[in-house]
């Protein structure tokens, strides 16, 4: 699959500035996916700092690296035969949980930080994922479990009928 910044754009429900990943470095289908983010200090979270700020507080926010794996972690389901959408190829993908994440280090503006996602289970409409997040040799972010599912736009934004809506089993899961 070709992942050029317009196949990035139609897989991901996000756009600027919330667009967190700039590359796909590697990628196999259903398996695992390594993407790159360059933070820059021309980012919305560093608009209308103080010059006179510690150096620590230029640390991305943690929040931002989740969304960015996140955003990874999509592509790398979406990218992939059956990716969790509807036969029209519709969906959201969405967060579930997020379960032993820890974070052992920070990016700031000038690193590269690259996720790398791995592919434990795909199940009908949801996928189970793990990674980490690293700038240069340092893991920055482990995650233990992902578990993201799809949801038709409609039953998101409240406007499908009960009969519409997805029923969820515990089959497989």
């Amino acid at each position: 699959m070709n992942f050029g910044h317009a196949q990035l754009l139609a897989l991901l429900p996000v756009r600027h500035p919330m667009v967190l990943v700039d590359r796909v470095v590697g990628f196999e289908r259903r398996r695992t996916i390594e993407t790159a983010k360059a933070v820059t200090g021309s980012e919305p979270c560093y608009q209308g700092m103080a010059d006179d700020l510690p150096a620590e507080r230029y640390a991305y926010p943690r929040s931002m690296v989740l969304e960015s794996f996140g955003q990874s972690a999509a592509l790398l389901w979406l990218g992939s035969p059956g990716g969790g959408l509807d036969a029209a190829g519709e969906g959201l993908p969405m967060v579930g949980r997020l379960r032993n994440c820890a974070f052992t280090g920070s990016a700031f503006p000038g690193d590269v930080i690259r996720h790398r996602v791995r592919v434990e289970r795909l199940v009908d409409d949801a996928a189970f994922m793990t990674g980490e997040s690293r700038v240069d040799d340092q893991v920055i972010l482990t995650v233990g479990s992902l578990i993201a599912v799809v949801r038709p736009p409609a039953v998101v934004a409240g406007t499908a009928s009960a009969a519409a809506a997805p029923t969820t089993t515990s089959r497989g899961r």
